[in-house]
């Protein structure tokens, strides 16, 4: 029997398995196959391998690896089963690799005659961009295309289809017992991984439900409590033993998301706010750090601002293992999404402006210090969401003046994330979407995007990696338009414009030279001051164009001293032992 797995990239509001990250349906659903039938043949392509090769070339910038044209086409038409995984709830912008939708992978798997499923949260529809409402269309042409549609879990289905087809329920979620095997077993699809072994970094589920819709229901917005209608913390033990699988074939890199909270992990349930467990995280944490010993990146995702507000030593406890056993450049996303408390009470939203000041506040006093790799150990993000119910002028401007604040009372934030709500069937805000003002908004969005950009996000970025840091294992990942675009393998991680080609799919260590609102640039270390273009000289602090005309006029420099000597004193400093003077130019 041969199965294809086709990774659409998927991106919702706890999880992600958008490359450089595999996600988790591709495993399990590996898992679960290879449990169900020990004679199958599974194959696993990503969308990008069918872009390239029935879409033509927009599939070759996305592409780290070339595919095999022929072998894909082979492929899937010796499929006996299509396995299609998808789904984009929260929209944003992507560097080397973009999630698709269910109309552009219909176009390519129409002609296959192999039975096809729908995996993933992309049953519910995707999000193309914010300020939408999910188009009833797409959910059309999901059921037409295939012949199956998973809406509980794609992975339980499939055992079940595989084993007993006649009483397979498209509708089952399976249990943390089940999913042990299909965890472990569907680790090896990695090595299928376009980015693998190097760069791939996976994300590890800990939890499913969110502990504050279960206490008093969920954000009006959110689709998780839809799927999910309760807590359940996977076990430590399976959590561990999966990432010793996935680090004796080589992984190196993971993230420990896949939660609405990471510091609700078996916590104790109270209501809006569960206790945090430290105790619970630092088993968890330390059991990592003995089975991967050598990992290069062990990072989290979301948190809940207050349950940090209102449990500080509980959290900061939390916070110290995370830097304790983690890496230097994690992020904690907070979903503040508005700080006007109309609106927040409105949306039944997960904390107050205040709550997430304090949270702010605590995570810089634990975690602002600068790590090895050139990134603080630990910093909040905040996600802004524009076009909830109850939305006034004021509302936009409470948010702003929130943005500010942490600004002027010199606290870090990693980043501010903007989005605009998209609008998904059978969430409350679906049912008062006549009241939502997204459209008679889009001036006053547009406006306070610009301002918190301009106005905030550029000096925190100033602030967060001043010119001459050093980031450490920055990845080239894209060439275009004379850039090179890079990134560290993290939560989060800050994407660097270098100002030349450099080779691609390779680390570097980079010095900071520049910053835009939501991007920095830098140039790889050592910089090579006899070879180096007048443009990326031109971007050197201390050196303007008057040096410029002078380093290329007194080229080849002989010995660092000579170089440093046309250089203002106070940026020397910057320049020793981070140079090169190769003289055969």
């Amino acid at each position: 029997m041969i199965i294809a797995i086709i990774d659409g990239y998927t991106d919702e509001p706890a999880g992600l398995g958008v490359p450089p990250y595999l996600g988790i349906y591709p495993r399990y659903a590996y898992g679960a196959i290879k449990k169900a039938r020990k004679d199958a043949t599974i194959f696993y392509l990503t969308i990008d391998d069918l872009r390239f090769t029935f879409g033509g070339e927009q599939g070759i910038k996305t592409k780290n690896k070339t595919p095999n044209v022929f072998e894909t086409r082979k492929i899937l038409k010796k499929a006996d089963l299509i396995v299609y995984i998808g789904g984009l709830h929260t929209p944003g912008k992507y560097l080397s690799a973009v999630p698709s939708q269910v109309d552009e992978v219909a176009r390519f798997m129409k002609p296959f005659a192999g039975v096809k499923i729908l995996g993933g949260p992309a049953f519910m529809g995707s999000a193309h961009e914010g300020g939408t409402k999910i188009c009833s269309k797409e959910l059309a042409l999901a059921n037409q295309l295939f012949d199956y549609i998973a809406y509980g879990d794609l992975e339980a289905f499939l055992y079940d289809f595989l084993t007993n087809p006649r009483d397979a329920d498209p509708h089952r979620f399976r249990t943390y017992d089940e999913l042990r095997d299909y965890a472990l077993l569907g680790g090896e699809v990695v090595k299928q991984f376009p980015d693998y072994p190097d760069f791939v970094i996976v994300e590890i589920e800990t939890q499913r439900g969110c502990p504050k819709a279960v206490g008093i229901g969920g954000c009006s917005f959110c689709t998780e409590p839809l799927r999910y209608r309760t807590v359940q913390n996977r076990p430590i033990e399976d959590i561990v033993k999966e990432i010793e699988v996935l680090y004796s074939l080589g992984v190196r890199h993971f993230r420990i998301g896949r939660q609405s909270c990471i510091f609700s992990y078996m916590a104790k349930p109270n209501g809006r706010v569960p206790i945090p467990n430290p105790e619970a995280l630092e088993k968890l944490f330390r059991s990592i750090g003995n089975v991967a010993p050598k990992l290069k990146t062990l990072h989290v995702d979301n948190a809940n601002p207050a349950v940090i507000a209102n449990y500080p030593e509980e959290s900061t406890q939390i916070a110290k293992t995370l830097i304790k056993y983690g890496t230097p450049g994690n992020v904690v996303a907070f979903g503040l999404e508005s700080a006007d408390p109309k609106v927040a009470k409105l949306n039944n939203l997960n904390a107050t402006a205040e709550e997430t000041y304090e949270a702010v506040k605590i995570l810089n006093e634990v975690g602002a210090k600068r790590g090895y790799n050139g990134m603080p150990w630990l910093l909040p993000g905040i996600n802004i969401l524009f076009g909830l119910l109850g939305e006034t002028k004021k509302s936009y401007e409470i948010t702003f003046q929130f943005l500010k604040r942490l600004l002027d009372d010199g606290l870090l934030v990693r980043r501010i994330n903007i989005r605009q709500v998209v609008i998904f069937p059978g969430t409350p805000l679906w049912y008062m979407k006549e009241k939502v003002k997204i459209e008679k908004h889009k001036k006053l969005i547009k406006h306070y995007k610009y301002r918190i950009r301009h106005e905030i996000d550029f000096p925190m970025l100033q602030r967060l990696v001043p010119v001459g840091t050093v980031l450490r294992e920055v990845r080239a990942e894209v060439y275009d338009n004379g850039l090179t675009y890079g990134r560290q393998i993290g939560s989060y991680p800050l994407i660097v414009g270098m100002p030349k080609p450099v080779e691609l799919n390779r680390f570097y260590d980079i010095l900071i030279v520049g910053h835009g609102f939501r991007s920095i640039t830098g140039i790889p270390l050592p910089v090579d001051i006899n070879k180096e273009s007048s443009k990326v000289l031109r971007h050197l602090p201390g050196i303007g164009k008057k040096n410029v005309i002078r380093i290329l006029s007194r080229r080849p420099f002989k010995s660092e001293k000579e170089f440093l000597d046309i250089i203002e004193e106070r940026y020397r400093a910057l320049y020793r032992g981070r140079i090169t003077l190769r003289q055969n130019l």
